[in-house]
């Protein structure tokens, strides 16, 4: 990660740590770096969020850009991943997202995406925050060089056919809840969901550049849950406020994360032959009761560090086809480079309607293990890692829990914290073991 940059884009409150000046510069100089290194005028495409900041970032990166001799392309309020595909498949030299996810509303980000829809690499961030640091000049275009702005809202409406397209099933007769998180989704999410037939019941979906994720969408899953309830849906599913990831209630309640998908899909793709290496692409924060769902099945599993960005590495890398968080960040590598959560969701609908099941069956093979989750504040992140006696208290949990449980404890990556996390038969069990490693950072002397 970088000064600027962390590994989801450059992130924080509106005009305190992001702020208009700050798009400009990104802007000045993505516009020069791809039009100086390609040799023509660049073309660069953007979306944004509902947030209210969303607009000023959107107008400083377009200044930015035409200013250095690009032209900017509108899609105006849409999806990640949808900027993402857009960027791909219309040949854009770069992408552009303005959101800060599932952040309050007075955050906001700036998600940069290469030609191919993936995240940005290392060493053209790194040039960013140069030129942010006064360490590079940009030259302003003149006369016929300088760019202008393009009302791409195409981009959005190739996107949605997009999406129609990868449905193999009607809908026609299912009762479909969907919580769009008063975000990116709200336009996108019905207009697809109704164009396959299905019967759409929507909340939150009126944006007011203030209530995006506030109380609502995935990170607030119980409003769906009681409303699919309470209108006898047949299924429900929650955006975040970018919606790139989806978590879905089925039609009795109860929550489908990130880690059910994995099953419910992986096993979809097993049983048809199309799941490449018989493996899953995981975090290390999935339940263990994931694995033990997935080891029954007969099919394998990788363990990336936290975050979809590794996630997608590792497919790249390995040729695995589906991976994802917990969170409902999944990645459907055959079509896509991130998370959509839209995709997600109209996937696990073509599982639902293929095997003529409802979500809960499908489900109910991943039992989640208890889990305490606890953060210790430390001086030295490594100095505690790396502690003897710190590993062997941890390696001696892991021996006493056996098959019936794991632990976990890993450094924070944006805070000086120590994560202490085991799963267990019960929530005791978990208490006590985590309780056992944080003695031995506490009498070691490495708090903070």
């Amino acid at each position: 990660m970088g000064k600027y940059f962390g590994t989801d884009g450059f992130r924080g409150e509106a005009n305190k740590t992001l702020t208009f000046e700050h798009a400009i510069q990104i802007g000045r100089f993505l516009g020069w770096y791809y039009g100086a290194r390609l040799d023509k005028k660049a073309k660069v495409v953007i979306g944004k969020d509902t947030r209210r900041s969303s607009y000023m970032f959107e107008y400083a990166l377009c200044t930015g850009l035409m200013a250095s001799g690009a032209d900017a392309y509108i899609m105006h309020v849409t999806t990640t991943p949808s900027v993402a595909y857009i960027t791909r498949v219309d040949d854009f030299d770069c992408g552009i997202m303005i959101s800060a996810s599932h952040n309050p509303y007075y955050d906001n980000g700036i998600k940069l995406l290469n030609s191919f829809g993936e995240k940005m690499d290392e060493e053209t961030i790194l040039k960013i925050e140069d030129y942010i640091d006064g360490k590079i000049n940009v030259p302003v275009a003149g006369r016929h060089e300088i760019g202008r702005t393009v009302d791409y809202v195409a981009g959005r409406n190739r996107y949605i056919g997009f999406l129609i397209s990868l449905s193999k099933y009607g809908f026609k007769g299912v009762k479909v809840g969907l919580d769009c998180a008063n975000g990116a989704a709200w336009q996108i999410a019905r207009g697809v969901f109704e164009a396959l037939g299905a019967k759409v019941y929507v909340i939150n979906d009126n944006p007011d550049g203030y209530n995006i994720n506030t109380d609502c969408g995935s990170t607030h899953i119980e409003h769906l849950q009681k409303f699919v309830v309470e209108n006898h849906l047949d299924v429900g599913f929650a955006y975040d406020g970018d919606a790139d990831r989806c978590l879905c209630v089925d039609e009795k309640g109860n929550v489908v994360t990130g880690d059910h998908t994995l099953y419910i899909y992986g096993l979809y793709m097993k049983e048809r032959g199309k799941l490449l290496n018989n493996k899953v692409v995981t975090t290390v924060m999935s339940n263990f009761g994931l694995y033990k769902a997935l080891d029954k099945v007969g099919i394998e599993y990788e363990k990336t560090k936290v975050g979809d960005k590794y996630v997608y590495e590792n497919m790249v890398q390995t040729g695995n086809r589906i991976g994802g968080e917990q969170s409902g960040h999944t990645i459907f590598l055959k079509y896509e480079t991130t998370g959509d959560g839209i995709v997600t969701s109209l996937k696990l609908m073509e599982v639902m309607l293929a095997k003529g099941k409802p979500m809960s069956e499908l489900a109910a093979p991943v039992v989640f293990y208890p889990q305490v989750l606890k953060n210790v504040r430390v001086k030295s992140k490594p100095d505690a890692q790396n502690d003897p006696d710190v590993q062997a208290a941890v390696q001696k949990v892991a021996d006493e829990l056996g098959d019936s449980g794991r632990i976990l404890v890993r450094e924070s990556g944006t805070e000086p914290v120590i994560r202490v996390m085991v799963e267990a038969d019960t929530n005791e069990i978990c208490e006590k073991y985590v309780d056992s490693v944080i003695e031995v950072i506490k009498a070691k002397g490495h708090l903070a």
